[in-house]
């Protein structure tokens, strides 16, 4: 022991933070699936609808919804001791978009979530992350009473590579978020070693 302390006590680990985008289309779930996994209280930006903006905002699949991202959501998550993910919920209205670009700065990789009711709603995000060659992974948000497809339907309706991750998911649950999480992480560990192997070859 020395002043009173054990010469075994580790030092606190300094956790790697990283950071993941969730995106996607209108009312598709990006909140409630930050809100579900996050370990603190999600810091939300998000304003009531109104008439003002009923031309712009199709609600068409989500009639019930009352509120809307107008920056975006952020919560924190801890895999491990040494591992914290902090997640971006981006605003899903293109009069949002420009956020984007800010948001996106250093993220490792994002989760594109898709509505099948509305699948088109995701063809943005999708293209937005594949013109930048940000890693992403699709999760499908299994909604009741809405069908249930295939993932490779899903994975040929999107025009996707096969080298992109389709996951189905309920952005409700805690355990399946993280799953999905999960599937970001191992995802752009993949991507990041192939691009390197790449400019080696090269």
């Amino acid at each position: 022991m020395i002043f009173g302390r054990s010469e075994r006590a580790k030092p606190p680990v300094e956790p790697v933070t990283l950071k993941i985008l969730v995106a996607g289309g209108f009312g598709v779930g990006k909140t409630t699936l930050v809100g579900a996994v996050s370990e603190i209280k999600p810091l939300r930006t998000e304003e009531l609808l109104t008439e003002a903006g009923r031309p712009v905002d199709d609600l068409s699949g989500v009639e019930a919804k009352h509120t809307t991202t107008v920056v975006m959501d952020f919560g924190r998550i801890t895999l491990r001791e040494d591992l914290v993910l902090y997640l971006f919920g981006t605003p899903g209205q293109e009069r949002f978009w420009f956020m984007w670009d800010e948001l996106s700065e250093g993220a490792l990789g994002a989760v594109v979530i898709a509505d099948t009711r509305r699948l088109e709603d995701c063809f943005a995000a999708v293209d937005y992350f594949e013109r930048r060659s940000i890693p992403f992974v699709v999760g499908v948000n299994c909604f009741e009473g809405s069908a249930r497809y295939p993932v490779g339907d899903v994975r040929r309706a999107l025009d996707l590579d096969d080298a992109v991750p389709v996951v189905l998911c309920d952005a409700r649950e805690r355990e399946s978020v993280k799953e999905v999480l999960i599937g970001v992480v191992q995802h752009a560990m993949t991507f990041a070693a192939s691009h390197r192997a790449e400019t080696v070859a090269t």
